[in-house]
């Protein structure tokens, strides 16, 4: 998926939280947006997603050469973020069978090889309310990692997990990102070190007016 910002900027009451921004994201291109806590990344990612409407400027997607109402794009992209909320009274195998209805996995994946790459199979039928901070991470990341979308936004990824499940996420991301767009969100360098380009959101922060 191409993406296309021009001039733009989101606000919370009279606070610009990122002004003036202009960039293009070719299909398959990698972007890194990194920034002190609280600069805004997740905002941004949120405006890319659609979930919050830009305050000025647009957001143009392309797909195929062909143009996607921004009102449709959620139907293109998984998105993973520490903030982002399983269902706590499914167990694990509910969740990624509830999950994979909606959606496709990605290269055809079964549900055993699903559960497999997900690395929690002693866990799956375990209530996810009784998983550990570290366990609904990876679970939230491997589902947005292995499902067939054009978009692939990761927020913190690397939040909630040890060195051991950071390594996990890296393999499965290089295993399965293919040719998707992809923007990671995060002041950890080993959490994009797959993204080509990198974006600095302190660089448009926007003054009062």
């Amino acid at each position: 998926m191409k993406i296309q910002l021009t001039s733009l900027g989101k606000r919370f009451r009279w606070e610009w939280i990122f002004r003036d921004m202009e960039f293009a994201l070719e299909s398959g291109e990698g972007l890194a947006v990194y920034g002190p806590n609280g600069s805004g990344k997740s905002t941004l990612l949120k405006v890319v997603s659609g979930y919050l409407t830009p305050s000025e400027g647009k957001i143009a997607y392309e797909r195929d050469g062909k143009s996607i109402p921004r009102n449709e794009v959620f139907q293109y992209l998984t998105f993973a973020a520490p903030y982002t909320e399983l269902i706590e009274e499914f167990t694990l195998k509910e969740m990624v069978a509830f999950h994979f209805t909606f959606k496709h996995a990605v290269d055809q994946l079964s549900m055993l090889e699903i559960m497999d790459n997900i690395g929690l199979s002693k866990a799956g039928d375990k209530q996810i309310r009784h998983f550990s901070s570290g366990m609904k991470q990876r679970v939230k990341l491997a589902l947005a990692i292995m499902t067939n979308s054009t978009l692939l936004l990761l927020d913190e990824p690397g939040t909630n997990l040890d060195h051991a499940s950071h390594e996990w996420y890296l393999s499965l991301l290089n295993r399965y990102r293919g040719e998707r767009t992809l923007i990671v969100a995060s002041n950890e360098e080993r959490d994009f070190q797959w993204c080509e380009r990198q974006l600095n959101i302190s660089d448009y922060k926007g003054a009062m007016r």
